[in-house]
């Protein structure tokens, strides 16, 4: 067997090198890349988002925030303490989450009689429960301009199949809903829900 010299061996190892290092660059790039552009969709879509709500409130008529959307935006949920606010959208499908909370089906009209009752992940849209105090204040103004004021009173933690809620429930109520705990990086059967009571209509200030 023919042995090749040291040098040899050497010199071959060094080609190797600068092809694994631009391969692990342009990999490097390239993921960096799908992240900036995730995000920058993100963005795109909140101020779509935001910009087809305004639309909403001021023709009286429900507007797409895109052309092929499957939904369309139904409220603003504002914590005024924790700056924190998202724009809710009809229906809890995947879709649907994938771009805000959703307004659960068969659920109340915000401000009506009933559980008003709006899910989101954990991660993202409703990260802000995660520091929500009994006591907050929770404002959400509706697709017809209307805003109601709201007052954070319990959390609990149930399965998703046990939530207890009862959408003809006779109290006036907002819920929101999440995955719990919050921290966890696989979905599991629990669930975080947050119970507010509607304290009145808040008046615009002209």
């Amino acid at each position: 067997m023919k042995l090749e010299p040291s040098h040899a061996l050497t010199w071959k190892r060094g080609r190797r090198r600068p092809a694994s290092a631009l391969f692990l660059l342009l990999l490097g790039t390239l993921l960096s890349g799908q992240g900036v552009y995730i995000h920058a969709k993100a963005l795109l879509a909140q101020i779509l988002l935001e910009r087809a709500f305004a639309q909403t409130i001021m023709t009286g008529r429900d507007t797409k925030p895109w052309s092929w959307a499957d939904t369309f935006p139904v409220a603003r949920i504002t914590v005024p303490r924790l700056n924190a606010s998202a724009i809710a959208l009809a229906g809890s499908s995947g879709q649907a989450l994938a771009f805000g909370p959703g307004h659960v089906e068969r659920s109340a009209e915000p401000g009506e009689r009933g559980l008003a009752v709006f899910s989101a992940h954990r991660d993202t849209h409703f990260r802000f429960l995660k520091d929500i105090a009994i006591g907050d204040e929770i404002l959400l103004t509706r697709r017809d301009g209307r805003t109601f004021r709201y007052r954070a009173d319990r959390a609990t933690i149930v399965r998703f199949d046990a939530t207890g809620l009862d959408p003809l429930s006779e109290e006036t109520a907002l819920v929101l809903s999440t995955c719990w705990p919050f921290d966890a990086v696989t979905q599991g059967p629990l669930r975080y829900v947050l119970h507010a009571t509607l304290q009145h209509e808040k008046t615009p200030v002209m």
